[in-house]
């Protein structure tokens, strides 16, 4: 009885393996059809000719290689950034007494309900007033710092002996000196999981480059590919080609780190 419930429940967990991976799998499924194959009823799962022509149209005629590069560039500079910052904020919330520090962090907490596109048009008004709409920087303002990465990194932070600290300051450590040296190689773990969620929440977001760039060459994959579907509506292959540009980094990159990733989820969530 007992090895019948462990069947049923690998089953399950197959079955919905499967239903979870399935649109995935006909995306780069659909992305090496002949133009048209992918419309066509009964829904074909495999390609019958395979081909890699619609890559092919991407890098060549649609300048998807300068899209790319865009992402990319916007991507590791934020993840760079935001890592710099909120790891600084969270130690000093962790370690540092100054008048107020509990409650502004609560403070801070309490604005994580608050949804991300309320403080949309205000922060495209200051932008527009400081000359920065249509520049890398207007995008990478808006994830120079997070509340989320802040306390990540505080929770990681405290679990980390005050004797560390004592130790370097009476070497004759700095205060930054002892958080470059001492803290951010303890917390190493932490800061790849927020690396990870950084680079892909830049890499898919949407919403911030679509309102902040307003130059055609300056667009990221998202937008870019936004466009791409309005122009080449009917050609599904295409769009596939370029679902599965879009994700693949993002993917890679997760599946790297995916060991660090795990082990700093835990730790942030187990240490107080």
């Amino acid at each position: 009885m007992q090895r019948l419930g462990k069947i049923l429940i690998l089953t399950l967990a197959i079955v919905v393996a499967l239903a979870t991976l399935a649109p995935a799998l006909w995306m780069v499924s659909a992305s090496c059809m002949a133009p048209g194959e992918a419309s066509t009823f009964p829904p074909r799962l495999l390609p019958g000719d395979p081909t890699l022509e619609h890559y092919v149209t991407l890098f060549t005629r649609l300048r998807l290689l300068r899209y790319f590069g865009n992402s990319l560039i916007l991507s590791v500079s934020i993840t760079l950034i935001s890592l710099f910052f909120n790891s600084m904020a969270g130690y000093a919330f962790a370690k540092y007494r100054f008048p107020g520090r509990d409650r502004l962090f609560r403070f801070l907490v309490a604005e994580m309900v608050i949804p991300a596109q309320v403080t949309t048009l205000p922060l495209f008004l200051m932008l527009n007033k400081m000359g920065l709409i249509n520049t890398y920087f207007g995008v990478m303002v808006a994830g120079m710092a997070t509340i989320y990465g802040i306390f990540l990194i505080r929770q990681f932070a405290l679990a980390i002996p005050d004797s560390f600290i004592e130790a370097a300051r009476m070497d004759g450590s700095s205060d930054f000196r002892i958080y470059w040296s001492v803290i951010l190689p303890l917390c190493k773990p932490i800061l790849i999981t927020l690396a990870i969620f950084t680079f892909m929440g830049t890499w898919n977001d949407f919403l911030w480059p679509l309102i902040v760039l307003t130059d055609d060459a300056m667009y990221t994959l998202p937008v870019a590919l936004a466009n791409l579907t309005g122009e080449h509506v009917q050609d599904t292959e295409l769009m596939m080609a370029g679902a599965v540009i879009t994700v693949l980094p993002v993917m890679l990159v997760f599946i790297a780190l995916q060991k660090y990733y795990i082990s700093g989820i835990m730790a942030a969530g187990l240490k107080e």
